[in-house]
Parts: structure tokens; C-alpha cells; sequence
């Protein structure tokens, strides 16, 4: 038996199934990166939208406390 039949008869399988179809380490990555991505827009849209809707709440309470 030669050494590239041995190789793949004995130890190509087990690399295979060693690093071959697991993709848990993948998907779990691709949600860390999406919930990263939903922080960092609700983090800008907070702080872009924080001082005029701070303005608004102000003039709808003095409003309502002044009726």
C-alpha cells in the first residue's frame, strides 16, 4: 500500500469530519455581530434623537401642567 492511498483511506475522513460541516461557531459570530449592529443603531439613533425628543416632552409637560 503507498502512502497517498493510506492517506486517504485512514486520515482524510477524520480531518473531514474533524473541521469539515460544523458550522455552530459560524452562526454563533454572525449573531454576535448582529446584535453589535442593532446596539450600535439604537445607541446613534438615541443620541441623535435624544435632545428633540427631550424638547418635545418638555413643551407637552409644561402644556399639560399649565391647563
Amino acid at each position: 500500500m503507498d502512502l497517498v492511498s493510506y492517506w486517504k483511506d485512514n486520515f482524510a475522513p477524520y480531518l473531514r469530519a474533524l473541521f469539515g460541516r460544523s458550522e455552530r461557531g459560524a452562526a454563533l459570530v454572525e449573531y454576535a455581530l448582529l446584535v453589535a449592529l442593532i446596539a450600535v443603531v439604537c445607541i446613534a439613533a438615541i443620541s441623535l434623537l435624544g435632545t428633540s425628543a427631550k424638547e418635545k416632552f418638555s413643551k407637552v409637560g409644561s402644556q399639560i401642567a399649565g391647563t
